[in-house]
């Protein structure tokens, strides 16, 4: 009998794998569905029966052929065969679909029981071997340890693939925007209603999503993501609610949504508002009615997942343009968490820095042990439009050029040795809200122009400037005044502004 391999490669693994054992062993009735293959009908009826009644979804064939092609058509988690039938027999069967389906366990059984059958059915790709005759109860318990090695089996998988790719940890910085971020997904985190995510590009956001999915009640589930920009609008459908065999030319055979495959876990939809507005009214009705129809199919399957969303895009702005239908963003938009762009972050970029030369340089084995103050000035003066991605890439090229000890200025990328800027640097504040006196003063005063149709006399009258004030400054930045044509000096009209406006 096969045994289930046990991971040791962190505890976090341990204590996942430990808490689906638990939970299983706690359900005697560990139910799955069930095909049943045996050339004697009256046996395969009969333990149809049986085992419905002991909870399984039962599905029976009389040959090995028609076995096979219901497999195509439907996902079983475990298939019980006889093995001496007519054609094809339970050998056969058992190695047709260890190559196909390797996931799905096979039990055998005979009433030749022997050393020889028993090691022919393992050869096979069988999981167990039971004999006639046998007791109901014994089947059961096989089958129901057949079913928990199936889905052990994909949890441990998912959840090494989770594990090795982020964690909470990951979320380095100790700047106020981001403590606010943590303290965010502590408390959304077991909540149950939907979850939004915005922010700039590069910010993280799915690094927020994975954080709440494993601080979470459904943290032993699968974390299931798909970027909505990155698959083709005709492929989308499909992907999100699966398929049914035949729904269109290349469908051969049947496939699973990710609402479905996120059963028990978490379905991260990134770059929501690039959804295309024919889909968006099919993923309105699956959050709603928390159920998905395949394409092609016409049965509705429930699922049991909590959707997380993110975007870049100002949600709001796309609803008020009618690129984002209202109902849906009201439908995803119920708790939300707004993650800060890199520059909004102060020190955390030297901590992310020194986190990234520390990875980079054990990847390439060389003994680059930090940032330089120098270097340390130019990050903390950059602006970084990519946020943590261009950091990350930056790094990764800085620690490629250079050769060992601290960083110098000459290993950073050059648009980041040579920007400037005359923004003052405020830990936890935006540089883009922090401005000299005399740019806020060129703001206002283009804003003012604006608004008279560039009329200079009536802007500097507004501004209770005179007008060779007004054109000194416009000189200075760059805006040479034109020839005076304005209405209000050739008409010699006098404009009166009320005090409390100058």
């Amino acid at each position: 009998m096969q045994t289930i391999a046990t991971n040791q490669q962190g505890s976090g693994i341990e204590n996942a794998t430990r808490d689906i054992l638990l939970r299983t062993a706690e359900d005697p009735r560990m139910s799955g569905h069930v095909l049943i293959v045996d050339d004697d009908q009256s046996m395969a009826e009969t333990l149809t029966k049986a085992m419905t009644r002991r909870g399984f979804v039962v599905s029976w064939k009389t040959s090995a052929a028609e076995a096979l092609t219901l497999l195509d058509e439907q996902d079983f988690d475990v298939v019980v065969t006889d093995l001496h039938m007519e054609g094809m027999n339970g050998f056969a069967l058992c190695e047709r679909i260890a190559a196909n389906r390797p996931d799905v366990p096979v039990v055998m059984i005979t009433a030749f029981g022997s050393l020889d059958s028993a090691v022919g059915a393992i050869r096979a790709g069988a999981y167990d071997f039971v004999t006639k005759p046998f007791d109901v109860e014994t089947l059961r318990l096989t089958l129901s340890r057949a079913v928990q090695h199936r889905r052990l089996r994909d949890e441990v998988k998912r959840l090494r693939l989770v594990v090795s790719e982020v964690g909470f940890d990951q979320m380095i910085g100790s700047s106020a925007p981001l403590q606010k971020v943590k303290d965010l997904i502590d408390r959304v985190a077991d909540a149950d209603a939907a979850l939004l995510i915005t922010g700039e590009s590069g910010t993280g956001k799915e690094l927020v999503a994975h954080a709440v999915h494993q601080r979470s009640r459904q943290s032993t589930g699968p974390f299931v993501a798909i970027n909505c920009a990155a698959i083709p609008e005709a492929l989308l459908e499909s992907e999100l609610f699966g398929h049914v065999k035949g729904a269109f030319t290349d469908a051969r055979a049947p496939r699973q949504g990710l609402f479905l495959k996120a059963n028990g876990g978490t379905l991260f939809l990134d770059e929501i508002g690039e959804l295309p507005l024919g889909m968006q009214p099919k993923l309105l009705r699956a959050l709603q009615e928390r159920t998905v129809r395949p394409v092609g199919g016409d049965v509705e399957i429930p699922y049991e997942a909590r959707v997380i969303t993110a975007s870049n895009r100002d949600l709001e702005t796309e609803v008020a343009e009618r690129r984002f239908r209202e109902d849906l963003f009201y439908r995803i938009n119920v708790l939300r968490i707004d993650v800060p762009s890199l520059r909004a972050r102060g020190n955390d970029v030297l901590f992310l820095a020194q986190h990234f030369v520390k990875q980079f340089s054990r990847q390439a084995n060389k003994n680059v042990v930090g940032l330089s103050p120098p270097v340390a000035e130019k990050l903390l003066t950059y602006a970084w439009p990519g946020n943590i991605r261009e950091l990350q890439n930056s790094m990764e090229r800085a620690v490629a050029f250079a050769r060992f000890g601290e960083l110098t200025v000459d290993d950073l990328p050059e648009k980041i040795r040579n920007y400037k800027s005359t923004d003052l640097a405020i830990p936890g504040v935006n540089p883009q809200e922090v401005m000299t006196m005399d740019e806020l003063e060129r703001r206002y005063i283009t804003h003012i122009l604006q608004q008279v149709d560039g009329n200079k006399t009536m802007a500097a009258e507004l501004l209770g400037l005179n007008r060779r004030t007004l054109y000194r400054k416009l000189e200075r930045w760059g805006a040479a005044p034109e020839p005076e044509t304005d209405e209000a000096q050739s008409s010699g009209i006098k404009l009166r502004v009320p005090a409390d406006t100058r």
